[in-house]
């Protein structure tokens, strides 16, 4: 489930500098498995996971994967419960 304004971003621009003023970027993919609920606003950056049944709170930055059942929020993200 996706709440309202939710971003999701694959572009990642090089770190090295010549290659990024010259237009160059990578594109990184976002997995997000079954059951995951993302609040209104999050936002999820190139490259991560977010595990079966994660519950990802309204605003949260994801930069990292999120471990499968679990409850996270923040800037960036942390695990706040373990869903039993």
């Amino acid at each position: 489930m996706f709440g309202p304004s939710v971003q999701v971003y694959t572009a990642a621009h090089l770190i090295q500098a010549k290659a990024r003023i010259q237009g160059w970027e990578e594109a990184k993919p976002i997995v997000i498995e079954d059951n995951v609920w993302l609040g209104g606003g999050a936002i999820l950056l190139p490259g991560i996971r977010i595990g079966r049944n994660a519950v990802v709170g309204a605003g949260s930055v994801i930069s990292r994967d999120v471990p499968a059942n679990t409850i996270v929020a923040g800037n960036p993200t942390k695990v706040i419960k373990v869903i039993e």
